[in-house]
């Protein structure tokens, strides 16, 4: 598919507030696109460094946040060009062990809400002939015992990124897929339940959101684990 140029383009950051969101959005800052940012925390959205950047305050597992996000890109810039979904959540242990709240918060983290959001923003990005990024992770192909549940989110949103290739190729929307190794965001030590396993050391935010950022612009529908730098 077609890259995409940044310079001048509008796109929001989907959690934002996070790590890997936050340095995202900076990338794409430095290369000139008009940055929106969005996400649960307000105050960790404008922390996240880019000055006068519109801040959306939504929660990615609300049905109409993409109805806010929207709403707020045609106040701002009266377009869309790209939305990058960043955010994302993690639990540990047996399957047996993990509570139903818990497998149902990673579905809609995960799964559920990135797909509510973009049946909204879809019409605003066939407009300018834009793009989407879902960042899943390596679990997705590869999945781990004691991460059962993750593993299976991630892989469904991988599974509906491969499908949207397709679906959304007459609306000239890029869908990108993107499944990085694990990486130092801190999001372990947040996880919603259990104890994450011992993990040899992984590889710097920075190296991901800049892949991410390469990604767009070469228009690959998909980088797998193995197309990371160290």
């Amino acid at each position: 598919m077609p890259g995409h140029t940044l310079d001048g383009s509008v796109v929001a950051v989907v959690g934002a507030s996070g790590v890997l969101g936050a340095l995202i959005a900076r990338a794409l800052d430095e290369r000139g696109a008009r940055v929106m940012l969005m996400g649960r925390d307000e105050q960790r959205l404008r922390d996240a460094g880019i000055a006068d950047a519109p801040v959306v305050v939504a929660d990615l597992t609300d049905a109409t946040a993409g109805e806010t996000l929207v709403d707020a890109a045609r106040e701002a810039y009266g377009r869309l060009d790209g939305v990058v979904n960043a955010a994302g959540v993690v639990a540990f242990g047996s399957l047996t062990d993990t509570e139903d709240a818990v497998i149902e918060e990673l579905f809609m983290t995960n799964v559920i809400g990135p797909l509510w959001l973009l049946r909204r923003v879809a019409p605003m990005l066939a407009d300018s002939s834009g793009f989407v990024v879902n960042v899943s992770a390596v679990v997705a192909g590869q999945p781990m015992p004691g991460m059962a549940a993750y593993s299976a989110s991630k892989a469904a949103l991988s599974a509906a990124d491969r499908a949207l290739v397709r679906e959304l190729r007459r609306s000239k929307i890029s869908v990108i897929d993107v499944r990085p190794p694990h990486t130092e965001t801190g999001l372990v030590t947040r996880s919603l339940s259990g104890q994450p396993p011992k993990l040899p050391e992984g590889l710097k935010p920075q190296v991901v959101a800049d892949r991410v950022v390469r990604a767009i612009e070469e228009g690959q529908p998909e980088v797998g684990a193995d197309e990371f730098d160290a």
